[in-house]
């Protein structure tokens, strides 16, 4: 019961804090760790025990899953350079450079341990510098690179922690046997993640077959999906991550969304933005319940004579640790890509110094990490307790909050001023797609009314009426996409008054459904479907209304 409440405790206040960010400006991630930290502080921390490996199991699939699946893959394939550079190049820099720097800085922590927090930090968390920054502020290929460097820097990483976690456990390490064991676990770690979507693919296409299959039954596949992958890459002894991590990348583009009714495709890109919100929130929210307990029992090993400053001192070097070797790395990168195109007379497209400088200090630390250092095993093979696992653990919680917090100050100043004032390219890109659809449904209506004008069983003239009305309509989203500022402003203007006029109805609809309900004219279920179409239509016309 216990762990009950604590997690319906921590939900509520991930949906409180989606409404206190409107409210102040201050980023998400770092209010939701102060949430954590203010209800747990009176009560000197709230802990609930949960396994490791069940901790791993119920975040990282999900997580990794819906950050693969909304990845932008056509930008992923564009800067696959730049970004397996940082994903795979920079994790390993980072691992061997920080493990060293970190055990020369506190002893105490054995060089195997301080390899697996070093590869538990490498992961960076794109979604966390989208509530710091504006996307608007940030140059697209930027940010793009840092959403494909956190998308497969969390495979690499995490792959990276789980060798070292057995390094520590065993108490052995063969370079010769360990990059075998990383070859196995990448090569059927991706298998099993194809597999496990064609499964889906193949379940999800059996019921599209059967028909009549409810929506919930479809979008539970889709639910399944990463876990399944995980699961059975784990089994086979190789890495669940990248499983999950390649399910997600491929769902989007190997039309399995073809086999998912309407009703069953919004709920399950609705699931999925919701999982994403919640796990990231309850994941920062759990941090925070955990950090008073933390400060309160500073490892003994980082209090010396100074129990108050050498502990944020020693966070803070390893912070700013972080953001040298990224730097250094982003620039070793930038050269030699500028020496390549030279070679290969083609045109570099160099950083700069500023863009290298956002780039180090956007590779902040969050949800990922946490799962990941949460995840430690309690003891060794023999009974003993990890070694330093407390230690790593108040590390590890110190540089994501340090990594924020230097974000959200420095990045903002640091890209002020790097993308240039215009009209941003997505919403270039946007426009030019809603015209090509338009005139392309405009031919096709147009050759449905002159060679089907009459139907079998249709009133005469009906049909071309209808394809005229619809043609029309399409002419209109034209003429507001128009490069022509007076022609759009002046179709934009028609456009709100419509919507205007519809949004009017529909809360007409409403009322006159509710009255219905109350005088008993109609049950709940009827009231349920019409009501469900009301509010389709409603957000529809939200959504154009809010483009407009």
């Amino acid at each position: 019961m216990q762990a009950a409440i604590f997690v319906l405790v921590v939900l509520v206040f991930v949906a409180v804090s989606g409404a206190l960010v409107r409210l102040v400006r201050v980023p998400l991630p770092v209010l939701q760790i102060a949430i954590g930290a203010a209800l747990a502080w009176p009560v000197r921390g709230i802990h609930v025990e949960i396994d490791p490996e069940l901790f791993l199991l119920v975040f990282i699939p999900p997580l990794l899953f819906s950050d693969a699946f909304g990845a932008p893959k056509r930008e992923l394939i564009a800067l696959r350079g730049p970004i397996l550079d940082l994903a795979i190049g920079l994790v390993f820099f980072t691992i061997v450079g920080f493990g060293y720097a970190l055990h020369w800085l506190v002893p105490g922590i054995p060089l195997v341990v301080a390899f697996a927090l070093a590869a538990v930090l490498s992961p960076t968390d794109a979604v966390a510098v989208s509530s710091i920054v504006d996307r608007n502020v940030v140059p697209a290929r930027l940010m793009h690179i840092l959403e494909g460097e956190s998308l497969l820097n969390d495979a690499s990483g995490l792959v990276m922690f789980r060798f070292a976690v057995a390094a520590a456990l065993t108490g052995s390490f063969s370079f010769a046997a360990a990059s075998l064991s990383f070859l196995y676990a990448v090569a059927v770690g991706i298998l099993t993640g194809v597999a496990a979507l064609f499964v889906a693919a193949k379940m999800l296409q059996l019921l599209n077959r059967i028909g009549g299959v409810p929506a919930e039954a479809q979008v539970l596949i889709t639910i399944l999906l990463p876990f399944v992958a995980y699961l059975g890459a784990e089994h086979f002894g190789a890495s669940g991550i990248l499983a999950a991590v390649t399910a997600g990348l491929l769902t989007g583009s190997t039309g399995i969304f073809r086999f998912l009714g309407v009703s069953a495709r919004m709920q399950t890109i609705a699931l999925w933005t919701t999982f994403s919100f919640v796990f990231n929130g309850a994941l920062f929210i759990v941090l925070g319940l955990q950090l008073p307990e933390i400060i309160r029992k500073v490892p003994p090993e980082l209090t010396g004579h100074y129990p108050i400053i050498q502990p944020v001192l020693t966070v803070l070097a390893l912070t700013l640790c972080l953001i040298a070797l990224r730097f250094v790395w982003i620039w070793i990168g930038d050269i030699t890509a500028a020496i390549a195109a030279r070679l290969g007379r083609r045109k570099a497209e160099p950083f700069g110094l500023r863009v290298r400088l956002a780039g180090s200090v956007a590779g902040v630390r969050g949800a990922i990490t946490l799962a990941g250092i949460l995840s430690l095993p309690l003891s060794l093979q023999d009974g003993s307790p990890f070694p330093a696992r407390d230690l790593v653990i108040f590390l590890a919680a110190g540089v994501i909050i340090c990594s924020l917090v230097i974000a959200s100050l420095a990045l903002p100043v640091i890209a002020r001023g790097l993308v240039e004032p215009g009209e941003d390219a997505g919403a270039a890109e946007e426009r030019t797609a809603r015209v090509g659809a338009a005139k392309a449904a405009i031919a096709r209506l147009e050759s449905i009314a002159q060679t089907d004008d009459e139907g079998e069983g249709d009133v005469p003239g009906v049909r071309l009426a209808a394809a005229n009305g619809i043609v029309a309509a399409y002419r209109r989203r034209i003429a507001a996409s128009d490069e022509a500022d007076e022609a759009r402003a002046e179709m934009r203007e028609a456009g709100r008054l419509e919507i205007d006029l519809r949004l009017a109805g529909i809360a007409a609809e409403r009322d006159a459904l509710r009255a219905m309900l109350r005088r008993g004219e109609i049950n709940d279920h009827t009231a349920r479907a019409l009501f469900t179409e009301i509010t389709l239509t409603e957000a529809l016309l939200n959504g154009r209304q809010t483009r407009k």
